[in-house]
């Protein structure tokens, strides 16, 4: 069914244009407050999922929550983040930590393993402020850990994306840092990374650039393992998070897309919904993609009603190509998998000649737009698929970066 944002947003092609940019941007809103949001996945979302005015709550249509939609500050001096170096984070943190990052002494004077601690802080880069969450596995650290990036999507928060994702009990169980950057309403009003936008699409610029100097803050502040550091997301941070890996090689062993589109999909608003609904954007001449040989894992519902599942398997057919243009030599396999319920999953599996997977393709079997295997406690969740959670923490850690110091 035809949305009705969509046609009245491609009827007005003369909104697109850069100087009218904002009538483009009321225009959506107003169609927007004309729209039933349909509830998400969980009964309730967090109150942080609300928009920038904080009077009415953001779109959970599925049509909408990959939308695009903000609105833009063009406040004189905060047009860009590029070539800024990283500001220490603030000291106090947003929300307090029962946990401590020191060794508590035991009764007998021996240290004792610091628990676990799920950090809550905020990140200044360029005169602006992002918060972010830290999950910090308990024990004590006698060698590098890994550290997996995860990039929430659309309304969802870092807390809530936790909460969905369960990564950080997997982490737990394997030991690994998970950050959490979370994208502020003053660049998106529904807190979508802003990865179709050409400010976003290049190194050291925007906000690829902010999460970058986010992993390098807490390289310097934790025992991080440099060959060991991953990126993945869901749907908006999913396509940003191939952003990332297109972007910095030198920096992820691998790189994980869950219902998001490939890196160079589009440039602005309208390429961008197009790329959301058939899977084959339009490359403008000239246009390159950034795309590297780097081991890559996509999940993907066939049913998606937001992201076209055409978008995953453009991910795929582009690793494939990078690590064939790269010397790497794969070979193809399929299987199937079952969840936790009653979907399926077709898993097309490409493996290095010692059975190493580069690249893995996961098609769950008629499902929708949220994260395969995830807790309802967290928005766009698919509880009865695979778990991606599981899938790509395997996946990640079989990785090394060989150009890591």
């Amino acid at each position: 069914m035809p949305s009705p944002f969509s046609a009245k947003f491609l009827r007005n092609p003369q909104l697109n244009r850069v100087g009218q940019l904002m009538d483009a941007t009321r225009l959506i809103q107003r169609t927007l407050a004309g729209l039933t949001a349909r509830a998400a996945p969980k009964a309730d979302k967090p109150p942080s999922a609300r928009t920038a005015r904080g009077d009415r709550p953001a779109a959970r249509n599925g049509l909408v929550i990959d939308a695009v939609l903000r609105e833009i500050h063009t406040a004189e001096g905060d047009t860009s983040l590029d070539s800024v170096p990283p500001m220490p984070a603030t000291s106090a943190p947003r929300s307090p930590v029962s946990a401590r990052d020191s060794e508590a002494p035991a009764r007998d004077g021996a240290p004792q393993p610091a628990p676990a601690a799920f950090k809550s802080d905020v990140f200044t880069r360029a005169g602006t402020t992002w918060p972010y969450r830290l999950y910090v596995p308990s024990g004590t650290a006698d060698e590098p850990l890994p550290l997996i990036v995860l990039l929430h999507g659309c309304t969802q928060t870092a807390t809530d994306f936790a909460l969905g994702t369960e990564m950080n009990q997997l982490a737990e169980e394997r030991k690994c840092l998970v950050l959490y950057p979370e994208q502020i309403q003053r660049a998106n009003s529904s807190r979508c990374w802003n990865w179709f936008e050409p400010g976003n699409q290049k190194r050291g610029s925007g906000e690829p650039g902010m999460i970058a100097a986010l992993v390098k803050l807490v390289m310097s502040s934790h025992k991080v393992d440099p060959a060991r550091i991953y990126v993945t997301g869901l749907s908006a941070g999913g396509a940003m998070a191939a952003v990332m890996a297109g972007l910095y090689p030198d920096v992820f062993a691998a790189v994980g897309v869950h219902s998001g589109l490939p890196c160079g999909a589009a440039h602005d608003i309208p390429s961008a919904f197009t790329a959301m609904r058939s899977g084959n954007p339009p490359q403008p001449a000239g246009r390159a993609k950034a795309v590297h040989a780097m081991p890559t894992i996509v999940f993907h519902g066939t049913a998606d009603k937001t992201v076209h599942p055409d978008n995953g398997e453009n991910i795929v057919a582009a690793a494939v190509k990078a690590a064939a243009q790269g010397g790497v030599t794969l070979s193809r396999d399929e299987t199937r998998h079952d969840g936790s319920g009653a979907r399926t999953a077709r898993l097309t599996r490409y493996t290095v000649p010692d059975g190493t997977p580069w690249v893995e393709h996961w098609e769950v079997a008629s499902g929708p737009h949220g994260w395969s295997g995830g807790n309802t406690s967290g928005s766009y969740t698919d509880p009865t698929g695979p778990s991606a959670s599981a899938a790509m923490l395997d996946f990640f850690l079989r990785h090394r970066l060989a150009s890591a110091s």
